[in-house]
């Protein structure tokens, strides 16, 4: 029974780790993003339907890795989520940590840096929202903005006052490729994967959903018109986008570039890889050890003492003992 079970544990692995490969940004590799990525890719997989029942059970395994990592509290992962507007950024996070204990997943939304985060180093305020061992949180936008939308519009760095005459020129953005990389090897030394997902949207797709959130009053809240004025930005994003990916994207913390023109899709994706970053830290319920498995057998016995006339001691064994007699022989979670 261990076996199989082990066998099919494996070979789980094995179909989601083949099946993000292509999404994969190989370290040391040139991006160029139009060329490299369709955002309209769906690996073979039929329609929405069929993607659905794919995406719950990336939920299901996502969430029985999640308890196991809580559990252990050795390891961390982060997660960080870029995209252009309406890149579909928070309906991945809604769903594809819908299954997950709220408790053990922390979302933080970084917007316009306020005076405080301006009078310190770039990474600090990303440093102050970072995970704790058990935990995965999730960046929605993240360090990366330091390298794009800083980048696209160069007036920003004005506002950091960083020293030196070097500022927006080539090699000022080699450095911060250099200094986050610096930063994400030191994470996952320490035992926090750094796990980075780019939402790959297509220029039409993007002018479809802003109309919809035109159209659509409930929407209405979503746009505004600084999103049509980054939108008149595109070609200089995916040269920011082309650019960060084949600088930063390394062994410890290498880029997947989603498929996002289908937003079903790209939360397979985003669940995949996730289960893959879990799959291979592969966190244990701690061995409570001889001592403590002694103590609890004496605190079983003094429970199944008080069960009262006509009760089973132990409800939860004769139930797992009745489905046995009924050839299923597996306890209910």
């Amino acid at each position: 029974m261990a076996d199989g079970r082990a066998r099919t544990r494996d070979e789980r692995a094995k179909r989601i780790a083949e099946f993000i490969a292509p999404l994969r940004v190989e370290p040391g590799s040139k991006v160029n993003l139009s060329r490299d990525f369709d955002p309209a890719h769906k690996a073979g997989v039929r329609n929405k339907k069929e993607g659905e029942e794919l995406l719950r059970g990336g939920v299901l395994l996502l969430a029985d890795h999640q308890r196991k990592l809580a559990a252990e509290g050795s390891h961390g992962v982060l997660l960080c989520l870029q995209a252009l507007d309406a890149g579909g950024k928070d309906g991945t996070i809604r769903h594809v940590m819908s299954g997950v204990n709220p408790q053990g997943v922390h979302v933080a939304n970084f917007k316009v840096p306020s005076a405080e985060e301006l009078g310190h180093d770039y990474l600090w305020r990303y440093a102050c929202r970072l995970p704790r061992r058990g935990e995965i949180g999730i960046f929605n936008r993240s360090h990366y903005e330091e390298v794009l939308v800083v980048r696209v519009h160069p007036e920003l760095l004005a506002r950091q006052r960083l020293p030196g005459k070097a500022k927006g020129k080539k090699a000022f953005w080699r450095r911060r490729y250099r200094e986050i990389n610096d930063w994400e090897r030191y994470l996952t030394d320490n035992g926090f994967r750094v796990v980075k997902l780019f939402l790959n949207l297509s220029k039409e797709e993007q002018r479809v959903r802003f109309l919809k959130r035109i159209d659509v009053p409930e929407r209405n809240w979503k746009f505004s018109a600084a999103d049509a004025r980054e939108r008149s930005s595109w070609d200089a994003y995916q040269a920011a986008f082309s650019d960060m990916l084949s600088a930063t994207s390394t062994p410890w913390a290498p880029w997947y570039v989603v498929p996002a023109d289908r937003k079903w899709f790209a939360r397979i994706c985003a669940a995949a890889v996730l289960a893959h970053t879990l799959i291979d830290i592969d966190p244990r319920y701690p061995d409570i050890g001889d001592k403590a498995r002694h103590e609890l057998e004496l605190e079983k016995r003094q429970l199944e003492d008080e069960a009262p006339t006509g009760a089973a001691a132990d409800p939860w064994v004769a139930a797992a003992e009745g489905r046995g007699r009924h050839g299923r022989g597996r306890r209910a979670r």
